[in-house]
């Protein structure tokens, strides 16, 4: 077979992120909703009964499932079960940008609008309480950036006489920032506050 026709294979091929198949994927939604005339972002403490990140402030969201079409179903889904509202009380969704973590997973995040009518029943299963934070604060108020650095650390068989340089191989470690924003008595940090940071970039 000639190189063109094995190229063919690929001319309808939509690109991804190499290995997906193998990344835990879930969506989040930014929900913003009108308090007292101003623009609010709405945050969950999530469950202090829940086995991962209990007591954590989040936002909605979760991962996705077979029955959702798209990311941004998936986000919806899971706002309108954790927040205990319908569909409709939700509008003006767009997506922000997708994170690739380090740790094997892939997040989708959006945007979007809560109606302020709307009454809210949280799910207790997941989420310990709700509350709100004046999107204000965010635009003047820059995060606290620290930094995680990771070792790296070759299983004790690696090849190291198959790659040039052996055991002086220059590894290039690499780290991640963490965001941190305090608002009162409250902590919004880790890709919840690396979200917020990416919006509110976007939206100045």
């Amino acid at each position: 077979m000639d190189p063109k026709s094995r190229l063919e294979k690929m001319k309808n091929r939509t690109p991804e992120v190499l290995g997906n198949k193998d990344f835990s994927k879930s969506a989040i939604l930014l929900p913003l909703i009108e308090q007292d005339g101003e623009t609010h972002v709405l945050f969950e403490v999530r469950s202090y009964d829940l086995r991962n990140q209990p007591g954590e402030i989040c936002f909605p969201g979760g991962k996705i499932d077979d029955q959702d079409q798209t990311e941004q179903d998936t986000a919806i889904r899971e706002t309108i079960e954790e927040l205990g509202i319908e569909k409709a009380d939700i509008s003006n969704v767009y997506p922000l940008d997708y994170i690739v973590s380090p740790f094997g997973m892939i997040i989708y995040s959006f945007a979007g609008v809560i109606d302020p009518k709307v009454p809210f029943n949280p799910n207790p299963s997941e989420v310990d309480s709700i509350f709100t934070v004046p999107l204000s604060f965010f635009l003047e108020k820059e995060p606290k950036m620290y930094h995680i650095h990771f070792d790296i650390q070759p299983e004790k068989n690696f090849p190291y006489d198959l790659i040039a340089g052996g055991e002086n191989y220059n590894w290039h470690a690499r780290k991640i920032d963490e965001y941190f924003y305090i608002y009162e008595d409250k902590v919004i940090w880790g890709l919840t506050a690396k979200i917020l940071a990416h919006f509110i970039e976007i939206i100045r």
